[in-house]
């Protein structure tokens, strides 16, 4: 055991050496970790939509990608749009995130109530089912019909209007009934209504189910081009041929719809890091091709008229930031937030590397060293001896001396630095000699 104690670095010396060093570094990261970026939060709130609807379906998705990462998704559902719009915007709410449908808003309205895009995700096409001998081909055949555009938190009555305003008409010139989406279509079917207008993904149940009831029509959008040009949060989509059952062929030809596209919109004050970690999970859920979208067409910076991010703008050009690519997203995330700091040390490292090995070192031999000035005292005292005390004096010396050598060899340094020790003892002996010769010359 004693050999390899005096075969070790000592320890006590490196910590006192590195002692104040590593006390600032820990001062400098916490005052660091204080004044950057909070950590983000590891609970998000969303607004989602009516229950059953496409926009509670994804918001289980969203949940489950992010509790991969420890973060929690709280949903809650709402009528629509509209509503997820009020509660985003609104500072005493706790919701952050919601899905909105384009052309519920507009570009100064969504900046004066802090509203951002993290991009748009699928496209949400305006749906209109209605039941007559003829098909109709523009909207002004159904001037007087009883059309239901759904409760008004879902914003397809405003965008329905906006539709009848280009085709010369108002609000006055139909009967808007304003049923949820289930219960509108058994009435529709039942006969007590005319018309009903959807927005929703294409894969929504009610959707499907009617394109394929007989006597029921899908309206047919021949000018598409039009009405994208006239509102450009729209875009033309094509309902392919054979889409809904190919062996049927059903629909048994294409048909042009005008689309708004789902949104996820948040408030300017969300974290910057839960905006790419909601992008990566967008990514994972909407790429897919659909009914109406190709591979990857979503998530898309486009079709928004809310402002995009400029974390989602960053997403879309460079993907997931690198860090993130390699390391879970806390580590990644710590990281990120800390860089200023880990640069400051590293420029401190440098400097401090030069400073620490030479005080270690000096901790070491000041152990052997301050004796020196020991023996010097005792070599002062029998060169200035006087005849009266000499060998009073000469022999309190030597018990000095045999003090301090009992001291030096209870001295532990690293082997490393033995050879000043035993020098120490040498010269010791050396004044012990003189002292002793001085004695004996009395």
């Amino acid at each position: 055991m004693q050999k390899i104690k005096f075969t070790l670095f000592s320890l006590r010396d490196l910590i006192v050496a590195f002692g104040p060093v590593t006390l600032m570094v820990l001062i400098v990261c916490g005052l660091g970790f204080w004044l950057v970026d909070p950590a983000p939060p590891r609970i998000i709130d969303i607004s989602t939509g009516p229950e059953n609807s496409a926009y509670e379906r994804f918001a289980k998705l969203y949940a489950a990608e992010l509790a991969k990462n420890q973060i929690q998704l709280r949903f809650k559902t709402s009528q629509g749009s509209q509503e997820n719009l009020q509660r985003i915007s609104d500072p005493d709410s706790e919701i952050e995130v919601g899905f909105v449908r384009s052309g519920s808003t507009d570009r100064t309205e969504a900046a004066e109530k802090g509203l951002i895009s993290l991009g748009s995700l699928f496209y949400e096409p305006i749906w209109i089912f209605y039941r007559d001998k003829k098909e109709f081909t523009t909207i002004s055949q159904f001037r007087g019909r009883r059309i239901n555009v759904g409760p008004d938190g879902t914003g397809v009555g405003r965008i329905f209007e906006q539709i009848l305003s280009v085709n010369n008409m108002s609000a006055g010139d139909v009967s808007f009934q304003h049923l949820d989406d289930t219960p509108a279509t058994v009435a529709f079917l039942a006969g007590q209504l005319d018309v009903l207008v959807f927005s929703t993904a294409s894969d929504a149940p009610l959707v499907q189910m009617l394109l394929q009831t007989p006597g029921v029509r899908l309206f047919d959008f021949v000018q598409a081009e039009a009405y994208t040009r006239r509102f450009p949060y729209l875009s033309q989509v094509t309902l392919p041929r054979g889409i809904v059952d190919i062996g049927l062929d059903l629909p048994a030809r294409d048909y042009h719809l005008i689309s708004p596209t789902a949104t996820l919109v948040a408030h300017e004050s969300l974290h910057p890091a839960l905006t790419g970690l909601l992008l990566q999970a967008a990514a994972k859920i909407h790429s897919r091709a659909d009914w109406l979208s190709k591979q990857g067409e979503f998530p898309s910076d486009r079709y928004t008229e809310i402002p995009v991010s400029g974390e989602a703008e960053k997403f879309y050009k460079n993907g997931a930031p690198v860090l993130q690519r390699y390391l879970t997203f806390w580590v990644a995330n710590f990281i990120e937030r800390m860089w200023v700091v880990i640069v400051a040390l590293g420029a401190l490292f440098l400097p401090l590397s030069k400073i620490i090995p030479p005080l270690y070192v000096w901790r070491i031999r000041s152990r052997i060293y301050r004796w020196y000035g020991q023996l010097r005292t005792v070599e002062q005292i029998i060169d200035n001896l006087s005849s009266s005390d000499k060998k009073a004096t000469l022999e309190k010396q030597l018990n000095y001396l045999d003090e301090i050598e009992d001291k030096v060899n209870r001295i532990s340094v690293p082997l490393s630095y033995a050879e000043e020790l035993y020098g120490l003892r040498s010269h010791i002996q050396f004044v012990r000699t003189r002292v002793q010769s001085l004695l004996k010359s009395r």
